[in-house]
């Protein structure tokens, strides 16, 4: 089959698994503001903009001749959980003969989601298809610890795009691999190409560190948050995402109860102002802004779908949070009418607001340590006239 997926996250792991399956893969275009305004013209017109990303996406896929679209699905109130009906829908009456399977969560209806699996095995064996998942696991998930690194050293690079060209070279690396050993060489070879990028030499007490929370695509996906991580790089600061892929299947797939993945253990971070979880990420992410306190991070960025019930929930919240954690929170309100150059300007804003404060703080914590180790003022004694 010709076999296509949205573009979010580590898209060479799922091409890999597609292929070794035997599939024909129709790899999806990078969003675009064609990928948008397809998306717009056909998508009902209050859905969120995640929702109008992927059907532009899907639209384009169906025209390069994709014949199944593989998706995963959401459970709760999140309105996630319809979209694949809605976009079967669309694509049936716009004529394209294609169709989307979704994966649901394992656990709500095993039965079920192992009748879709049979749909993509391609006539694979069980133990077969178990191995390249697995293989496949380990691939995005050494991506992904890449990326993440990537996202803190590029805050120090001295030529800007240093790291993203690199990042590049790695993604080649990782599509050639066929074993465990060939996914180890080339994070070792990644890692050699990382380390040969020059950076600017910078202590530890001068980092300006910031979180980025939010619903998963616009977290995940850079060409619809307006590439906010690269922005924040170049500005000299370092992210860190809630949001990858293999932490999502960790996530999904280890039982709530066990006390890893840390998304679990920081869960119940939030639970004296989020006891109830609405649906989404909206708990997660609550909980997440209270770690990135706790260790010491300088502030959080929010993104969140235009009209996202659910992390509208945590809009309310965050000004009460942020005065109590004494750490600013950006929330950008995402959809096809925001512009890169907007984006940008509220980061600028944010990084030099951030850059004052890690001043203050820094300054207030030398004033106290020289407090501390003054030596104490000794008084002489009078002597007494007979």
């Amino acid at each position: 089959m010709k076999v296509s997926f949205p573009h979010m996250g580590c898209v060479t792991g799922y091409k890999w698994l597609m292929q070794k399956l035997g599939h024909e893969v129709i790899m999806p275009k990078r969003p675009s503001q064609r990928t948008m305004e397809l998306g717009v013209k056909y998508s009902p017109e209050f859905i969120c903009f995640p929702f109008k990303v992927m059907m532009g996406t899907y639209i384009e896929c169906a025209e390069a001749g994709a014949e199944v679209i593989v998706t995963s699905g959401g459970c709760g109130p999140c309105r996630a959980g319809m979209y694949p009906d809605v976009h079967q829908k669309v694509l049936d009456e716009l004529g394209y003969h294609v169709r989307v399977i979704v994966f649901d969560s394992i656990f709500q209806d095993f039965h079920a989601f192992y009748e879709k699996v049979k749909l993509v095995l391609n006539g694979t064996p069980t133990l077969r298809f178990l191995r390249l998942a697995y293989l496949t696991y380990d691939m995005i998930k050494k991506m992904d610890t890449l990326e993440k690194q990537m996202k803190i050293s590029r805050a120090h690079e001295e030529e800007i795009g240093a790291f993203s060209r690199a990042w590049r070279k790695v993604t080649h690396l990782f599509e050639t691999c066929n074993t465990h050993k060939d996914i180890k060489a080339a994070y070792q070879k990644s890692q050699e190409i990382f380390a040969a990028i020059k950076q600017v030499p910078v202590e530890e007490k001068d980092r300006i560190r910031v979180g980025i929370v939010g619903e998963i695509y616009v977290a995940m996906e850079p060409s619809v948050n307006k590439n906010v991580e690269e922005i924040l790089n170049n500005l000299g600061i370092e992210v860190e995402n809630v949001q990858y892929i293999s932490d999502w299947v960790a996530h999904n797939i280890v039982p709530q109860w066990l006390p890893f993945p840390k998304s679990h253990r920081v869960f119940r971070l939030s639970d004296p102002i989020s006891p109830i979880n609405c649906g989404g990420h909206d708990k997660e992410n609550m909980g997440w802004v209270y770690d990135f306190a706790a260790r010491g991070f300088d502030g959080v960025v929010h993104l969140m779908p235009f009209a996202c019930l659910l992390e509208l929930v945590n809009l309310g919240k965050f000004p009460a949070v942020s005065e109590e954690l004494q750490m600013p929170i950006l929330s950008l309100s995402l959809d096809e009418q925001m512009g890169e150059a907007h984006v940008k300007t509220r980061l600028e804003a944010f990084a030099d607001l951030i850059r004052s404060k890690h001043r203050a703080k820094l300054a207030k914590g030398l004033a106290q340590t020289a407090e501390k180790t003054a030596a104490p003022t000794v008084k002489t004694p009078v002597k007494q006239g007979v």
